[in-house]
């Protein structure tokens, strides 16, 4: 009996957040727009090359990766 008004209230929990996401977000309930960095392709492609241009002068060298925040050691084809 508990474990159904559970499983119930955490629905409904999902549901109203899943709601208020569309409408805050998607709708722009609030005003706005979405910025450009978000929607315009080109700008994430040019920003991705930049972080990957940047010189390393301490260690092996690594790809970045500013969204999930790990780098990952490239292994050279020369060795």
């Amino acid at each position: 009996m508990a474990a159904g008004k559970i499983i119930g209230a955490t629905v409904a929990s999902f549901a109203v957040a899943y709601v208020c996401d569309a409408l805050i977000a998607d709708k722009k309930i609030f005003g706005g727009t979405t910025p450009s960095t978000v929607s315009n392709k080109g700008w994430w492609e040019e920003t991705d090359k930049k972080f990957q241009a940047w010189p390393r002068t301490a260690g092996p060298p690594v790809v970045m990766n500013p969204i999930s925040r790990q780098n990952f050691i490239i292994k050279s084809s020369e060795s």
